[in-house]
């Protein structure tokens, strides 16, 4: 089999390199990781889906300050129990603090011979707030700042609600000094890209070899509304980047496919839908099929439960019977030193 399953990565082998900028920047800096979040508890539930519904860059209608808060306790106590026993299946809780700390500290130590850096984590949606990481900076002394979205592709429903939610507390609490260099992306960075490849290396490993000329890669994204891209939002776009990045790097030989997931709501959505893609491949009597969750950075709901266990599940119904996801990227080294490289070319440009 060509490609990830012989290659080996190495730094001098990487067209991009964090040695690029090994002069030491002023310091010290703060690297803020940006994350969704996610409830710590069968309790937070309801209350972490309010603050997602009551995010005015989720909910954007025509007037919708004078309903938004109502309309967002609604849907958080509509949607509570089928979402409450999602996280009962997966644990309790979201598994999404405990993997971006665990990033956080991978990045920092990443970063400790080259620069003075602080990484901390502001979650968008549940705690630690971006008041939190804010606090945190303060409390250390650091004026620096440096966003550092763990969304590789940008939309103004991750990153950009991210980054005015840290404005609007910096505006609230007169701390303009704080005002932050952000990474908008890095949906074609070739350490990020090269992580994704070695991750789905791993899965296609664990297909016997004589099965796996015909195992198809599905890589499935989080989808967003139709009106959201026809507004200028690049975030399909820069999926699409990332999904031909990896394949032309992966040189994998199989066939592949790029869909999306997770929708909420009446809207129109991308497409196709995993679900869409899977029952297609099924029509084809295609036996092994290994899902790329290549928009997520650490598992959650979407990767543990929607991916590995609810279409898991529908695809072993339609007949197929081999269905693997690849590893979540987590404190894959390659990716780490993504990070650190986006963090030092900042720093030091």
């Amino acid at each position: 089999m060509p490609g990830p399953l012989s290659v080996r990565y190495t730094k001098k082998a990487l067209p991009i390199m964090s040695d690029t900028a090994s002069s030491a920047a002023p310091g010290p800096v703060g690297v803020v990781l940006l994350q969704l979040g996610g409830p710590d508890s069968l309790d937070s539930v309801e209350p972490f889906l309010e603050n997602l519904f009551c995010d005015p860059d989720i909910i954007d209608l025509p007037f919708a300050f004078l309903f938004r808060k109502p309309l967002a306790r609604l849907i958080s106590r509509t949607r509570g129990r089928k979402v409450r026993e999602v996280y009962r299946r997966i644990g309790g809780r979201s598994p999404i603090l405990k993997h971006t700390q665990r990033q956080a500290a991978a990045l920092e130590a990443a970063l400790r011979p080259r620069i003075n850096a602080r990484v901390v984590v502001a979650m968008r949606y549940w705690r630690p707030f971006t008041e939190d990481a804010i606090a945190e900076l303060t409390d250390a002394g650091i004026e620096r700042v440096l966003l550092l979205p763990l969304y590789p592709q940008y939309s103004k429903t991750t990153t950009g609600s991210s980054v005015n939610e840290w404005n609007r507390v910096l505006r609230e609490r007169d701390l303009q000094r704080l005002h932050p260099d952000v990474v908008d992306q890095y949906c074609e960075h070739p350490l990020y890209i090269a992580a994704l490849v070695r991750r789905i290396a791993i899965a296609l490993r664990r297909i016997p070899e004589a099965d796996r000329r015909g195992t198809h890669l599905v890589f499935s994204a989080h989808g967003t509304p139709v009106s959201l891209v026809r507004s200028g939002d690049p975030y399909q776009a820069q999926i699409t980047r990332t999904y031909a990045a990896v394949v032309r790097a992966g040189q994998f030989g199989l066939h592949h496919h790029l869909c999306f997931q997770s929708k909420v709501g009446p809207q129109k959505w991308l497409e196709p839908t995993l679900e869409q893609t899977i029952d297609g491949l099924a029509e084809k009597k295609v036996s092994h099929v290994v899902v790329v969750p290549i928009a997520f950075v650490s598992d959650h709901s979407e990767t543990l439960w929607e991916i590995n266990l609810e279409m898991k599940q529908h695809a072993k119904q339609r007949g197929i019977s081999h269905f693997d996801m690849s590893p979540a990227l987590h404190t894959e080294p390659l990716f780490i030193e993504a990070l650190a490289d986006l963090v030092l070319r900042k720093v030091n440009a």
